[in-house]
């Protein structure tokens, strides 16, 4: 019986978990439940899988959970960065699913990593922002490490035994490795006219045609950021140069990624678009569990489709990929400016093509240096989300 908590747990990653544990009823138990402000959300979690403890971002929050929680359930409600950090490095937790969106998830599941848990990474800005002193950490705390991005855990799983073993620490041309090919939908504006791009609504950004995700991680496939951010995170995870990743537009998402051999073999895992597959994958590696989601059905699936990525189009793809090459301080940056940019542009303040100005601009302009703590990371993202908020005015 594995103790999990998931932080994220009214985001759609954390809904996916929570159906993978009532699957599976006697293997995993609920410990913690970690949100922002969704107190109704909570609330029904809280009913239904009974945890230990239910901690909300929002001290507010909190307080109202607290008073609407039935008080023979039990449970113990806790606010404030000082106790999430002691639930996430509690003795009783084993596994900790790391699902709160943006930069605000790296502090906690950085700790996590230092307690030697069992880390399934949904949150890619842990990578982003903090790829060398994250797998470094992993190393010396002996931590599991498992990627549950759908991309990441298919090349994960395409991957030979003695990689797995070693991720951000493995030499993927020793093992007869040549590239990873990283797919991408393309979003909902892969075929639109490119003149019509600049008036594109947040509803149609987030009319992803595969994917139910939210908000802000469907505004980034639109952009492509979200494959950009991906480049940046398999650059950590699987110790790549950039030249050993390709990123394919694959307009059906049926292909998760690939990994191309020296031999000419490509392996690539398939299966229905649904975070269900990878999520039970991590939660029960090596070992394999029911995830309650159907098998692909080949006779329905058709045709599979490749293209090469269109920068022009695209243009935060390209960015993303000139801050990997830059270094984990360009990284910091671009994802800090476009965290604020996807904002503006929700609450519509800002055009869609004008997301990608604003990452270009802070990625220019604000001053990269070497980064040694957490601390100088947080510095410098909130340096760069002071100057994207001044570049939104400039831009407006």
């Amino acid at each position: 019986m594995q103790n999990m908590v998931i932080l994220g747990a009214t985001g759609s990653i954390g809904a996916s978990t929570l159906s993978v544990i009532s699957v599976n009823p006697s293997a995993y138990c609920v410990y913690g439940l970690v949100a922002n402000t969704s107190v109704d959300k909570m609330l029904a979690l809280c009913v239904a899988h009974r945890p230990k403890v239910a901690h909300m971002m929002d001290e507010a929050a909190a307080k109202q959970l607290r008073a609407a929680l039935p008080s023979a359930l039990n449970i113990k409600v806790t606010t404030g960065m000082n106790d999430l950090l002691g639930l996430v490095t509690a003795a009783e937790v084993d596994t900790v699913m790391a699902a709160i969106v943006g930069a605000v998830g790296l502090v906690p599941t950085l700790e996590a990593v230092k307690a030697g848990k069992r880390i399934l990474l949904a949150n890619k800005e842990a990578l982003v922002m903090s790829g060398e002193l994250f797998i470094e950490a992993t190393k010396r705390s002996g931590a599991v490490l498992l990627p549950v991005d759908s991309e990441h855990n298919a090349i994960f799983q395409c991957l030979p035994q003695e990689v797995q073993a070693n991720l951000g620490r493995c030499d993927l041309t020793a093992s007869g490795i040549s590239h990873i090919l990283l797919t991408g939908s393309g979003g909902p504006f892969l075929h639109s006219d490119l003149a019509t791009l600049g008036a594109m609504t947040p509803a149609q950004a987030c009319k992803h045609p595969n994917w139910s995700m939210g908000p802000k991680i469907s505004v980034d496939s639109a952009t492509m950021m979200n494959k950009g951010l991906e480049f940046i995170e398999a650059r950590w995870l699987f110790n790549t140069g950039t030249e050993q990743l390709k990123v394919v537009i694959h307009p059906q998402s049926v292909i998760h990624s690939m990994v191309q051999y020296r031999d000419g073999s490509v392996i690539a895992q398939m299966g229905n678009p649904d975070m269900r597959t990878p999520i039970a994958h991590c939660m029960a590696y090596p070992q394999r569990i029911h995830s309650g989601v159907e098998p692909l059905d080949f006779f329905k699936v058709g045709q599979l489709s490749f293209c090469e990525p269109d920068f022009n189009r695209f243009p935060c793809l390209a960015l993303a990929m000139e801050a990997c090459a830059q270094g984990q301080e360009a990284t910091t940056v671009l994802n800090a400016a476009n965290e604020i940019a996807v904002e503006a542009f929700l609450q519509g303040q800002i055009g869609f093509t004008q997301i990608a100005k604003v990452n270009e601009a802070c990625l220019v302009t604000v001053p990269k240096r070497p980064m040694a703590s957490i601390e100088d990371i947080l510095a410098l993202d909130a340096q760069t989300r002071v100057y994207a908020r001044e570049t939104l005015t400039s831009i407006t």
